[in-house]
């Protein structure tokens, strides 16, 4: 599985990297939006792990074009510090699907990243 982690913090990117593929997983980064996007054209991930606040273009910004320019259903784990109820509803209502708070644990996330995949049943 080849998941897409877009984060401008060099220090949590490398540390999601570190844990995702030592699940066995395939990682692509990305240190913005607009570098985001390229991948997600060229490459097409299984699954897509974004920051809200990324230099160039957002998280948000992000989703929406996966959902309203490609028409995909790529799932997109949003990540963020922000705590403002109106930006993570807006990230459900423009097509999340799943947030998750930083700081978390990694295995929070790995659980998170399973259950999608398992929902699409791209692993057994």
């Amino acid at each position: 599985m080849k998941i897409l982690i877009c984060e401008d913090e060099e220090i949590m990117l490398t540390a999601l990297e570190f844990r995702l593929r030592k699940q066995g997983l395939e990682v692509v980064r990305a240190k913005d939006g607009k570098e985001a996007l390229e991948i997600i054209q060229q490459e097409m991930p299984d699954l897509v792990i974004a920051d809200i606040l990324m230099p160039h273009i957002t998280g948000l910004e992000l989703i929406d074009f996966i959902r309203n320019k490609l028409k995909s259903d790529l799932p997109v784990i949003v990540i963020s510090a922000l705590e403002y109820d109106d930006v993570v509803l807006e990230a459900f209502q423009i097509g999340a699907t799943d947030f998750i708070a930083k700081p978390f644990k990694p295995n929070e996330l790995i659980l998170r990243i399973r259950r999608i995949f398992q929902e699409n049943k791209v692993l057994k």
